[in-house]
């Protein structure tokens, strides 16, 4: 499997409150295949990874809120240094929202951001080599 390159659009999420009828949609629509992320499940979340038709790995997500946040989708960059990165946004205006460097096994470090105009999105670091 290959990684993205630092700077560039690696994943992106779809949080709803109900990911069954997301999955039936964004499934028919763009005939995505959908897979339960096992350390994420294993934990408790609803996370479903999905895979675009004839696609090698993974490209994003399917998050089960329960109803606990509102809807939304986001997309994530990756970047070498997490730390870094969040002081650089802070320094050019954006926020951090809140920042995650030790999820756990099979999660990389993330933070959810925001650009200048109130903007979410979210960047992440590879997940350390098993």
């Amino acid at each position: 499997m290959t990684i993205p390159a630092a700077g560039t659009l690696a994943w992106f999420e779809v949080a709803s409150d109900d990911p069954e009828a997301a999955q039936k949609f964004y499934g028919s629509l763009f005939d995505w295949t959908f897979e339960s992320s096992g350390s994420l499940t294993s934990g408790g979340l609803d996370y479903r990874n999905i895979t675009a038709s004839g696609g090698q790995r993974p490209m994003g997500g399917i998050f089960g809120t329960n109803g606990e946040l509102p809807n939304h989708a986001v997309f994530y960059i990756l970047v070498n240094d997490l730390e870094a990165t969040c002081a650089e946004a802070e320094k050019l205006g954006g926020t951090v929202i809140n920042k995650n460097v030790d999820p756990g096994p099979g999660t990389p470090p993330f933070a959810y951001l925001r650009d200048p105009s109130g903007n979410q999105f979210g960047v992440f670091t590879p997940p350390a080599a098993a």
